[in-house]
């Protein structure tokens, strides 16, 4: 999300491959930017070490590239690249801190880390005998390493290795070509709570999961892979996607499980049918069998359809009352590779939104829909050939509207455009399916900033260089033309004074966002400005203490200054504001969406995002009042509905402004607030 200093982004590296090189004069470069280093005397050293890494990280995101190093890891070590830094002994390097080094965008960080990771890589396998570390210690090190990076394992970026740019391709590579010769196997229990975490979320976008359990059920399958007691807890994961019911057990694929449908009495495709839906609304996961059991009693069983969704009698009557539509929709969308979409159809249901007159006809024009050639190629792209595009935006459509906060940006700094998409189908669904019916169809969406029309086919450019493939479908379809109207938005507030966003924001999400605009950073300077007097009116917007116990009516956009774990600015984010309210254990928490693929996140000094455990509904996330407060930086509200700023408690006051000084504020706090009181910061 632009933040105050610099509303246009810098374009971020979309993920791709670097260019194809010379492996082996790249080598051979480094041998001899080695033998340099080498030969060099101490004191020289210093101004040998920057060629090295220069060279070595080329190589790195090279394919090849982790074993070029390996192979090096003793005589780097021996020609000095640790020397007078924290990796140099390596008997009392921290698992935790690997976190940090590899999502650090300082390229020398990341090559010394890989450089450290690669040479117990070495130790660990018996090819450098340590002076200091036995194999076993480098074994178990790297074991705990792989544990607390797993999101870096199967790719799942955040805003950190966004951030990072082509680096990030470093880390990932060199933690997957770890795991490829440690063993996933060692890594499996937290493999196993990590997919719970995540599921508890329950993204739209799966894939990584589905390749996580698909790598423990290898892994459970492998003679050769010890086990021992690890993984104990992914029977109910493997058999989610590989045999959720009775009849598909053993995985006999989807052509067996068809013949056998065939052979069932009533009783025997009943349990399939409660089988197949107590599996889904347990893990969010759907099975492939899963579709191929709902079209074959689309035929003349389709009264088994609402037990195989898992309805209630709110999702039953939605289906009594929209049969003919529900039924297009499966046969137009839902397939073995599309399975994922009965789960949004489940919950689309279960939300009663065909009531709304709008919808339903949307989602006849979906089922319909005609597909521009662009539109088309990005879906192929992504997705493959087999089913037609058609039938991946039916699902993602479904999914969009069953699962409103579970839209994920992707490898992508397109927050705000994930956050539009989450609030419309939240909030305004037939106003999403217009949306997409004019992105798949079109090719262009026209959004109006003040009676202006701003289409996406005449901007210049977004915020991101290059939309990536990583993302739902519609938003696969969608985000490209939305990042570029939100930015050309931007471009029309050149000149005027203060944030885009006060005027970006309602223009580009609806009418529903509040036109009030509060900022505690000066957009000049990038000091905070007035903190106080923004703390007291958040309270007074959105407190129910302070607010006259008001809920919130409509999901409202705000944006946060997010924080690594150890309470360092990383960057402007966007997210939405859902709700205030009292949790279990009756402290006010607000919960919110956001976009960032996974909300669990821990923004130091404390302040850890919490997603399930404390009165959250599937895809929100949540923090006690204060901790959000200390985080936020803008925020809209309805400026004829305002509480008393005046009336907030003191100690809350003081305990929020602490928690900004110790934090993103750190080096924000004004010049003449220092000289009146020094923040706390210790």
């Amino acid at each position: 999300m632009p933040g105050p200093e610099d509303y246009r982004l810098n374009d971020h590296q979309s993920g791709s491959a670097a260019p194809a090189v010379n492996i082996d004069k790249l080598a051979q470069r480094l041998d001899d930017a080695i033998q340099a280093l080498e030969e060099s005397r101490s004191f020289t050293k210093a101004g040998k070490l920057p060629r090295v890494l220069d060279i070595a990280r080329r190589v790195l995101l090279q394919p090849d590239g982790c074993r070029i190093i390996e192979e090096r890891a003793e005589r780097l070590e021996l020609a000095g690249v640790f020397a007078g830094t924290d990796w140099a002994e390596p008997g009392i390097l921290l698992p935790t801190l690997t976190t940090y080094s590899l999502q650090s965008q300082n390229a020398d960080t990341v090559v010394i880390e890989a450089f450290s990771e690669l040479r117990l890589l070495a130790v660990a396998r018996g090819s450098y005998l340590h002076p200091s570390v036995s194999a076993e210690q480098a074994h178990h090190y790297l074991t705990q390493v792989l544990a607390i990076n797993l999101g870096l394992l199967f790719g799942m970026t955040g805003e950190a290795e966004r951030e990072q740019g082509k680096l990030a391709l470093i880390s990932q590579n060199l933690v997957q070509y770890v795991a490829h010769h440690i063993g996933y196997e060692h890594v499996i229990d937290s493999l196993i709570e990590e997919i719970w975490r995540i599921l508890e979320q329950r993204p739209i976008q799966v894939s990584d999961v589905r390749k996580m359990i698909t790598q423990i059920a290898l892994c459970r399958a492998d003679p050769q892979a010890d086990l021992g007691s690890a993984g104990r807890g992914a029977d109910r994961l493997i058999s989610s996607l590989y045999g959720p019911t009775r009849a598909c057990s053993e995985d006999p694929g989807t052509v067996v499980y068809e013949q056998r449908l065939e052979t069932m009495d009533a009783q025997a495709l009943q349990n399939e049918a409660t089988g197949f839906a107590r599996s889904m609304h347990d893990t969010g996961l759907v099975s492939p069998y899963h579709a191929s059991f709902i079209r074959f009693i689309l035929l003349d069983q389709d009264t088994l359809l609402s037990e195989a969704l898992g309805l209630s009698s709110t999702g039953r009557d939605c289906l009594m009352c929209y049969r003919e539509l529900v039924h297009t929709l499966i046969k137009e969308g839902i397939y073995p590779e599309t399975a994922q979409g009965i789960y949004g159809l489940a919950l689309l249901l279960e939300r009663g939104i065909l009531y709304q007159p709008p919808v339903a006809p949307g989602l006849w024009r979906q089922a319909r829909l005609s597909l521009c050639p662009h539109a088309r190629e990005r879906l192929e792209l992504a997705y493959g050939y087999q089913p037609q595009p058609n039938a991946w935006l039916i699902q993602g459509v479904l999914n969009m509207l069953g699962q409103p906060l579970g839209v994920g940006q992707g490898n992508n700094p397109t927050c705000q455009s994930a956050r539009a998409l989450s609030m419309w189908a939240y909030n305004d669904p037939d106003y999403l399916l217009q949306m997409v019916a004019w992105a798949a169809r079109d090719n262009e969406i026209v959004i109006h900033f003040e009676g202006q029309p701003v289409s996406s086919a005449r901007s210049v450019g977004g915020v991101a260089s290059e939309v990536t493939l990583d993302l739902d479908p519609v938003s696969l379809v969608v985000v490209p033309h939305l990042d570029r109207i939100y930015v050309e938005m931007g471009r029309l507030c050149v000149g005027r004074q203060g944030d885009p966003h006060k005027w970006v924001n309602p223009e580009f999400h609806g009418w529903s966002a509040g036109r009030g605009f509060a900022i505690n950073v000066d957009v000049a300077t990038g000091k905070l400005h007035d903190l106080e007097g923004f703390i007291r009116h958040f309270y007074a917007s959105y407190h129910p203490y302070y607010n006259g116990n008001q809920p919130l009516i409509h999901p409202q956009p705000a944006g946060i200054a997010v924080t690594d774990s150890a309470a360092r600015f990383i960057g402007w984010h966007a997210i939405t504001i859902l709700r205030a309210a009292l949790d279990p254990e009756g402290e006010m928490r607000i919960y919110f969406f956001n976009p960032n693929n996974d909300s669990g996140q821990n923004w130091g000094d404390g302040v850890k995002v919490s997603t399930s455990g404390n009165g959250e509904r599937f895809g929100e996330s949540s923090l006690p009042f204060e901790q959000f407060t200390s985080r936020l930086y803008i925020f809209h509200y309805d400026p004829l509905e305002r509480g008393e700023p005046a009336e907030v408690n003191e100690d809350a006051l003081r305990r929020v402004t602490e928690g900004v000084y110790r934090s993103w504020g750190l080096d924000r706090v004004p010049a003449d607030a220092l000289q009146a009181e020094p923040p706390i910061t210790d």
